[in-house]
């Protein structure tokens, strides 16, 4: 899908990572029986060059674990707004921001050294330092991948 905004693309991949970094939810929708899903979570994330894996943690039961189940398609958003910008009338008023948006395949993580590198990106980067965690720790918690098919990114920074 061509964005319509082409002059808010963001393609420097320093810049996407920025935005990913300064992201402190990554909203996560997918379809089950009952119908659309969105869920706002914490993750940790892989971004390497033109590829990003998305982690998330969860109870081990509940819609969202039975909507991955076994893997389905799922998309995301990211956003940072900075700030609210005045006009001379409301129609003038806009926002500054970053965002990416993205579509592709969630599952389960079930291998525990997986895991355990899953609950470290996700500390890393909702608290700011990683943390080591035992084999119990890991396995008490579900763990959701999304792997990014395809993914954009865009901002208005005035």
């Amino acid at each position: 899908m061509k964005m319509r905004r082409m002059d808010r693309l963001v393609s420097d991949r320093a810049r996407i990572g920025r935005i990913i970094a300064d992201s402190a939810v990554c909203r996560v929708a997918v379809k089950d029986e009952e119908g659309l899903y969105i869920v706002p979570l914490s993750f940790g994330y892989v971004h390497e060059g033109d590829s990003l894996t998305l982690y998330f943690h969860s109870a081990k039961e509940g819609r969202k674990i039975r909507a991955v189940g076994s893997g389905c398609e799922a998309a995301f958003e990211m956003d940072s707004m900075s700030r609210v910008t005045e006009g001379p009338t409301p129609c003038n008023y806009s926002c500054l921001y970053s965002s990416i948006t993205g579509a592709g395949r969630a599952s389960m993580v079930d291998d525990i050294e997986e895991k355990k590198l899953a609950l470290s990106l996700i500390t890393e980067h909702t608290a700011g330092r990683r943390f080591e965690f035992s084999d119990a720790q890991s396995d008490s918690v579900a763990i959701i991948k999304l792997s990014a098919n395809t993914f954009s990114a865009k901002e208005k920074a005035q």
